[in-house]
């Protein structure tokens, strides 16, 4: 096999999480002691010595490289603390850059010098729509003026028919990239898997079902056993962002929801069960992100603190749930012009957590979920080994070491 060296991806691996990778000496203690990899081909051992050689076109459509959950039970027992824990989530960063179009954009999200662009983007776009909201309101035959059964509304500033016209726009090109990247993304791990000689072993939908299970049940979080504290964070994250968007939904769709009768009045009152709901889901994400905060700089179950691309994800999705909570505060003190300014704040923040997510981390919902089902489909289970074509071809999947020797492009190495 001829390995063409790729020193840019080595570069940006060594910036990222330093070179530790390179220690490696392919002992396999990662691959013995992770819960999760499966009994042939087992990761992230052969994933590290990837990278070594600067492999990158292996690595970027590895669909192994997006079951590991990062737990580090493998970094922890490391003899030559290798960090492969560390290496597998930059490698899934330069997996998303790669598959994300438009790739500039992926390249700005991933950047922290871009943050002030990042920001200023989404609020100049609001700050038009708001500025337009009368001459648009005009041509659609729209009433500028708030909902008179709210006796201190935010419709007044923030008209509900603006609001969500702008963000449901923005929610569907967000939606048609994703589905154009997972697409991408399937093809590519589904090729990769098929000339090794891989064999489906299970239906799609079927396998679906069972990627699905897995996700909802967080299996996989509960059979780590470094950091066990994820099987408590991620369902606070997962169930909490859930609850805010069944109420957000059950709010936009308000005007054609068959399950609303009788007049439908928003803001909700404190007791109302949605406005509870909300209130719960916005706790639930504030929590799973203080137990995340608290594990990463005083736990034992990362051997980093995490960079710039884990802490961007992270910060967006506390501000999202405290700007709520302060708009809530100051909406019931009835303090102007706070609200509409702690309001305005959280829109921008929201925006950047739904527009700018097939880009940053949280992007992980589509391809980890994707490389899940792929993973019921071809038998990439703990346990259950893929079925392969030839022994021949076994070298790719298995990892074992090739008949013909490795030889890096341009000379030895």
């Amino acid at each position: 096999m001829l390995v063409e060296p790729d020193l840019e991806f080595i570069h940006t691996l060594s910036r990222r999480i330093g070179e530790s990778y390179k220690k490696c000496m392919q002992c396999g203690t990662c691959a013995a002691t992770c819960s999760l990899s499966p009994e042939s081909a087992a990761f992230p051992r052969k994933e590290v010595i990837w990278a070594a050689w600067g492999w990158k076109e292996r690595l970027v459509h590895d669909p192994d490289v997006w079951l590991c959950y990062q737990c580090n039970d493998c970094s922890t027992r490391c003899p030559r603390s290798a960090h492969p824990g560390d290496l597998l989530a930059a490698v899934r960063q330069e997996s998303i850059i790669h598959f994300a179009r438009p790739r500039f954009l992926a390249r700005w999200v991933n950047d922290i010098r871009y943050v002030p662009l990042l920001l200023a983007i989404p609020a100049l776009l609001l700050g038009l729509a708001l500025k337009l909201r009368d001459p648009i309101a005009g041509v659609l035959g729209l009433s500028g003026s708030g909902d008179d059964r709210i006796v201190y509304a935010y419709s007044s500033h923030f008209p509900h028919w603006l609001l969500n016209g702008f963000f449901l726009t923005c929610a569907a090109l967000v939606l048609l990239g994703a589905a154009l990247s997972a697409r991408r993304f399937w093809r590519s791990m589904k090729t990769s898997l098929e000339s090794a000689g891989a064999k489906p072993v299970r239906g799609v939908w079927s396998s679906l079902g069972a990627a699905l299970k897995n996700v909802v049940r967080h299996d996989n979080f509960a059979v780590c056993s470094t950091a066990h504290i994820r099987n408590v964070s991620h369902p606070c994250f997962f169930f909490g962002f859930f609850a805010l968007t069944a109420v957000t939904l059950w709010v936009i769709t308000s005007g054609i929801n068959p399950l609303i009768s009788g007049p439908f009045v928003y803001p909700f009152a404190f007791w109302s069960p949605w406005k509870i709901l909300a209130n719960l889901g916005g706790l639930a994400v504030v929590a799973g992100c203080i137990l995340t905060i608290r594990e990463r700089l005083f736990g034992t179950a990362y051997n980093t603190a995490g960079n710039y691309y884990d802490w961007s994800f992270l910060i967006t999705l506390i501000l999202v749930a405290l700007t709520g909570f302060l708009c809530e505060v100051w909406h019931y003190f009835r303090m102007e012009p706070h609200r509409h300014v702690a309001y305005f704040a959280h829109l921008v923040f929201v925006f950047a957590l739904i527009v700018y997510a097939p880009y940053a981390k949280f992007a992980h919902v589509v391809y980890r979920t994707t490389a899940l089902v792929l993973a019921e489909r071809y038998g990439r289970k703990r346990g259950r080994p893929p079925v392969i074509a030839d022994a021949a071809r076994r070298t790719l999947i298995v990892g074992e070491s090739p008949a013909t020797p490795v030889r890096a492009g341009g000379g030895e190495r």
